[in-house]
């Protein structure tokens, strides 16, 4: 037996209303529909004004931290590198038997440095920082003097450093030149400015 055979056309969409030639039927009925050949996204779509963020305001970035400012760790800080650099100046000093702009700079920018990284901003640090830096060097000139004695004269560095430091200061009372106070200068200006950059 033959089964009939259904009617032309889509039988899902029997009861639908006719469509004209070339209509879309699936989109009666669809909201928003744009004329034919407008575009969505062109002059006539709504616009967000200008400079405006489509996505929503984005909170501002938090303000870094203030820097804290330690006076007394600055300080402590600086000390015990005026200390060590002062060692390390007069070995250097006594070693070449001749004084050395460059170390001494390198004592004071070292001294201030350390102030300023250590206890922060304050204006006083940078001025400790050239006062301590003033006594590195001539600290660290007594010690090159000391190196001198022990390398060429055969004395102990503890006997002349420490049992005879009057005596030390009287030999470079009578060493001591131009460049002795030129260099006595360029520590506190390096620690001034040492101190600055660090803090900064």
């Amino acid at each position: 037996m033959s089964q009939p055979v259904p009617p032309p056309g889509n039988p899902y969409a029997q009861g639908a209303p006719d469509q004209g030639a070339g209509q879309n039927p699936y989109a009666q009925g669809v909201p928003g529909q744009q004329p034919a050949g407008q575009n969505p996204f062109g002059p006539g779509a709504p616009q967000q004004p200008a400079g405006q963020n489509p996505f929503g305001a984005y909170p501002p970035a938090p303000a870094p931290a203030p820097r804290r400012s330690n006076v007394g760790l600055g300080i402590l800080a600086a000390v015990v590198a005026a200390l060590v650099t002062a060692g390390i100046y007069g070995a250097i000093m006594g070693g070449v038997e001749a004084e050395i702009g460059w170390a001494a700079v390198g004592v004071g920018f070292a001294v201030g440095f350390a102030a300023g990284k250590v206890g922060g901003g304050n204006p006083v640090l940078p001025i400790v920082s050239a006062l301590l830096s003033l006594g590195a060097v001539y600290l660290g000139q007594l010690v090159g003097i000391a190196v001198f004695l022990t390398k060429d004269y055969g004395v102990s560095f503890t006997d002349v450093f420490f049992k005879d430091f009057g005596a030390l200061m009287d030999l470079w009372s009578e060493a001591k030149e131009p460049l002795t106070f030129l260099f006595l200068a360029l520590g506190p200006i390096a620690a001034f400015s040492g101190a600055k950059k660090a803090a900064a």
